[in-house]
């Protein structure tokens, strides 16, 4: 009655503008309602969304970490010439595979010849003196006793006798180098490896102090690969080295997608770089297919730990949200999903270590997660 009145009051412009607004309300409620019922007979009629799952179960889980490194050998010597000369003969041909010892280039040994011949007729003129004084010294002796000559005679021949010793010391020290520089004459590889692009050519004049050199050789066979790890595996990883584990490192291509080959770990650097939190580790491989080439870049994966009886799911199952990972539990009697918060571990490529949230034999959806909310009904494309 009341609402009658205070309509009646009102002024014509304020009744139809009331109307208005009235009719407005009336209408966006209608409207709304309608939309709602769509919703509800799209929702029914929608089809359940395929869905695969995965059980969960406990297993031993090898925790791999993985590292870009650089492929280095142990030996990597570059050929250098100690004396001066003209090369007068090349051994070897590049790219050839050599052992230790094997001849690799002669340089002109003329000179170093004549050095020795020089060193020897030094030797052998001061070995004349000094056997020449030794003959004196016996016959001053027998002289002195008899108090023929001085003993200041006698000592003179005696230090004489020392005198020619030193020099004929000195002439064998010289013969000797004269015969080590007739030996630099000619080089032999270093160590076994793979000998690079010649550097020089026959009848070219190098010198001990030439900074380019002849050849490079490395070593491929066995062969190293020196790759950074975060500093927080540096305790578990000591442990194993200090109780001489082997501690196995896979060798990938450098996108991860290839294995190449597998070897151990050798050796822990003495240092973390202080600017990158890393630790360089070197692994050593056997390369007699020398599948691992000098200076390339490969992914090198080193076993950490094994963590036993490990709760493990599909890593294609974690899902990440606003408040962390979660899971999608499936639910056989209804048929329906529900949203599981999870704590996980250390994962890998296929498989996630869950720590908390789920239990042995629990069934999650591993793909067809997309269109996947709490609660929804969906149907099952595997079976277990």
């Amino acid at each position: 009655m009341k609402l009658i009145q205070f309509f009646s009051a009102l002024s014509k412009k304020k009744k139809i503008i009331l109307t208005l607004f009235v009719v407005l309300i009336v209408w966006a409620y209608v409207n709304h309602k309608h939309k709602l019922s769509k919703e509800a007979e799209l929702e029914h009629k929608r089809p359940t969304p395929p869905v695969v799952i995965a059980k969960t179960n406990q297993s031993d889980f090898p925790v791999w970490v993985t590292g870009l490194g650089t492929v280095t050998p142990v030996y990597n010597v570059t050929v250098r010439s100690r004396v001066d000369g003209a090369i007068v003969k090349i051994y070897f041909k590049e790219g050839e595979i050599v052992k230790e010892g094997a001849p690799l280039v002669d340089i002109d040994p003329r000179p170093y010849q004549v050095q020795l011949e020089q060193a020897q007729g030094q030797l052998e003129h001061d070995e004349a003196l000094l056997n020449n004084a030794k003959l004196d010294l016996k016959r001053y002796d027998a002289l002195a006793a008899k108090g023929a000559i001085p003993k200041q005679q006698l000592d003179t021949q005696r230090y004489l006798v020392v005198q020619y010793e030193g020099t004929v010391l000195t002439d064998k020290s010289q013969v000797d180098n004269a015969k080590l520089q007739l030996t630099y004459s000619h080089i032999t590889a270093p160590v076994n490896g793979r000998l690079g692009l010649r550097l020089v050519d026959l009848g070219n004049i190098v010198h001990s102090a030439d900074s380019n050199g002849i050849v490079a050789l490395t070593q491929l066979d066995p062969i190293t690969v020196i790759f950074p790890l975060p500093q927080d595996i540096i305790p578990k990883l000591m442990l194993r080295l200090k109780s001489a584990q082997n501690v196995p490192v896979q060798v990938w291509n450098r996108n991860n997608t290839q294995f190449i080959t597998e070897g151990s770990l050798i050796t822990v650097d003495n240092l973390v770089d202080t600017t990158t939190g890393m630790v360089k580790l070197r692994a050593g491989f056997d390369n007699k297919e020398y599948k691992l080439f000098p200076n390339e870049f490969v992914n090198a994966r080193i076993l950490i730990e094994t963590i036993p009886n490990a709760l493990v799911v599909p890593s294609a199952s974690i899902q990440q949200g606003n408040t962390g990972p979660y899971v999608y539990i499936y639910h056989p009697d209804s048929k329906t999903v529900s949203v599981q918060k999870v704590t996980v571990g250390p994962t890998n490529d296929k498989e996630t270590v869950v720590t908390t949230g789920l239990k042995e034999g629990d069934m999650v959806i591993k793909d067809g997660i997309d269109n996947l909310r709490d609660g929804a009904e969906v149907k099952v494309a595997n079976s277990l």
